[in-house]
């Protein structure tokens, strides 16, 4: 009995890799995430944090997956290159739902394009590539920080993206 549970929850990967991979995927996905938060976004802290773990999850099931022996004979073949397109179709629908657009005016783009980076900031910590992972949770948090500071001292973007403030003594008052 014990020996057939042990087969059942056995892993090719050591349980201490993948615990490391999923916390290396929740911490880089937590450091886009707080840019998000910081800034007021609908996609923050938790959101960025999910991505990146169910990135980094779905590459550990790819790694097991194409490890198992039911999988090995020559009849099935596997594509390890099918595991990021899935991924990347999936992320792009998520984040595609946070661009709109209101008042002829697009919003959510970078949102998106961070749930987007949260994806394979994950998968690349779930498949051990963590000079990948940690490079571009870099680059990216330099471009949401130092980028847009750049945008906003060449008037490239507004300095708040709130939506517009109240006027005191507009006469609009109920």
């Amino acid at each position: 009995m014990q020996e057939t549970l042990t087969a059942h929850f056995a892993t090719v990967l050591p349980l201490s890799v993948i615990a490391l991979r999923l916390v290396v995927a929740l911490l880089l996905g937590a450091v886009l995430g707080l840019e998000r938060e910081w800034r007021e976004r609908p996609a923050g802290l938790r959101t960025h944090i999910l991505v990146s773990i169910a990135s980094a999850t779905f590459a550990l099931i790819a790694i097991e997956l194409v490890n198992q022996p039911e999988f090995s004979s020559d009849a099935l073949r596997t594509d390890p290159l099918r595991l990021v397109e899935a991924i990347t179709g999936g992320v792009a629908f998520l984040a595609a739902g946070f661009i709109v657009f209101f008042k002829g005016e697009v919003h959510g783009v970078t949102t998106g394009a961070g749930m987007w980076l949260a994806a394979a900031i994950g998968l690349a910590a779930g498949l051990g590539l963590f000079s990948i992972a940690a490079l571009a949770t870099f680059l990216g948090i330099l471009t949401l920080t130092l980028i847009r500071r750049f945008e906003f001292w060449f008037d490239l973007k507004e300095k708040s993206h709130r939506g517009p403030e109240k006027q005191s003594g507009s006469g609009d008052q109920a």
